[in-house]
């Protein structure tokens, strides 16, 4: 009879928990290497953590708690390998999963022992049962966490968060497992069935919390992403304005200067003085045509840029009819060329020959879309993931946002952002639709 001294759970059956537990987090991440290679980590992974806890079941209860630990860190591992995640999520994931092990363990052998209270099934209906239970926790685990885990893997949780974690699943662990670590035979005698229902709910419990924990962060994951972009939108703002007012100072000097040429045509001078002033007014002439666009805000931007292009050896050229853009703020005007040209002179300033450090953008009217195109020569090669350009800064946590900011502003004209490399040319295209102005709906009437 089991009513007064339930069975311990089979180890082989922790083990399963511990694999399947892991599962739930490796199949909606992305993977780190191919699926052959992912599926012989899978295989690979089973036996190892089955063979641990088996080898490890007649253990001394000294030893007890440290091969726990083990098994944890092969659960971190087993995640780690399978999926394209930092360690630090890895481990996150991992001490969810060891809680969800525990749970499903606990839950599935509760419901053998209380139906068998008399004789244990054979080995078939236990392996049939172990597949019900477990394939049932982990199919409702599995589609409440897909929710709330990122799309790219990337949780990037902080240290606190991390750490709060951690004594969640010690704290529940401790508390589920009170009988196994107590010396006396309190728990052990005449309430093992009991004391097993509140180690299921116990278990329950954790999971419960882990999962709120687990919105939690990603909240504060996308908080944090959106007051970066917001940052990045106030920055490329505050740049025009600065910008602005900088313009605005050379065309006082250039006016003065047109002044000074004036007076100088008056008086006798040399053929060579006569030709370079010509040469001057032409420069000047040249300069008050130059992104003229039509539009305030982006001949502001798209002069300043051109300027620091100059100084530095790049060679910048635009074909730009800036009245397309009346329909945009004023702060989207900034962050998107801001951001896009940013980039584009980053990248230019890497090359050492000034001849191919070159910038293109185009800005024209296909049917009833706005088309924004920023084109730039690279050497080298460009890694991708994801449709994302890795970095090769240190500050690796601020890297991305320019792009994420350009993204976040043209989702909000219901715009679309392409992003393509081909013979060591940079192409970021964006398709914004057009608005219908008052004019044109009269005609169209």
């Amino acid at each position: 009879m089991i009513d007064n001294l339930m069975p311990d759970i089979p180890r082989i059956y922790t083990a399963a928990a511990e694999w399947i537990a892991c599962l739930i987090f490796i199949f909606p991440l992305k993977k780190r290497f191919e699926w052959w290679k992912s599926a012989l980590i899978i295989v690979g992974m089973l036996i190892v953590q089955s063979a641990f806890l088996v080898s490890t079941g007649n253990v001394l209860i000294y030893f007890w708690i440290p091969c726990m630990i083990i098994a944890v860190f092969l659960m971190i591992a087993f995640i780690y390998l399978c999926c394209d995640v930092n360690f630090r999520d890895a481990g996150y994931f991992g001490m969810i999963a060891f809680v969800v092990a525990e749970f499903m363990a606990s839950m599935e052998w509760q419901i053998v022992c209380s139906i068998w209270t008399r004789q244990l099934p054979g080995a078939g209906m236990q392996v049939l049962m172990l597949a019900a239970v477990y394939g049932a926790v982990a199919f409702l685990l599995w589609k409440l966490l897909q929710q709330h885990l990122p799309k790219d893997g990337k949780l990037n949780i902080s240290l606190k968060e991390y750490f709060s974690a951690a004594l969640i699943v010690i704290a529940v662990f401790a508390v589920s497992n009170l009988s196994f670590v107590s010396n006396a035979d309190t728990f052990a005698n005449g309430y093992a069935l009991e004391i097993g229902h509140v180690r299921t709910i116990v278990d329950l419990g954790g999971i419960a919390i882990l999962y709120a924990h687990l919105i939690q962060c990603g909240e504060l994951r996308v908080r944090r992403e959106l007051e970066a972009v917001q940052n990045v939108l106030q920055n490329q703002y505050v740049q025009y304005k600065q910008s602005r007012e900088s313009i605005d100072l050379i065309n006082y000097k250039y006016h003065d200067l047109k002044h000074q040429i004036a007076v100088l045509r008056s008086e006798t001078d040399p053929e060579k003085r006569n030709e370079f002033l010509n040469h001057m007014e032409d420069e000047i002439r040249q300069y008050e045509a130059q992104n003229k666009t039509g539009n305030k805000v982006l001949d502001t931007v798209l002069t300043s840029k051109s300027l620091y292009c100059a100084k530095h050896g790049i060679t910048f050229t635009c074909v730009a009819d800036g009245t397309l853009l009346d329909f945009m703020d004023i702060m989207d005007i900034c962050s998107i060329f801001g951001n896009a040209l940013d980039n584009a002179i980053e990248c230019e300033l890497k090359i050492a020959d000034k001849e191919k450090r070159l910038i293109h953008v185009t800005v024209s009217q296909q049917k009833n879309f706005l088309i924004l195109r920023f084109e730039n020569y690279y050497e080298g090669s460009l890694k991708v993931k994801e449709g994302r350009f890795l970095t090769t800064k240190k500050e690796k946590e601020f890297h991305g946002y320019g792009i994420k900011s350009i993204r976040y502003t043209v989702n909000k004209y219901d715009g679309a952002v392409s992003i393509d490399t081909k013979e060591n040319w940079f192409d970021l295209k964006i398709l914004i639709p057009m608005k219908k102005t008052a004019s044109d709906e009269a005609q169209n009437g």
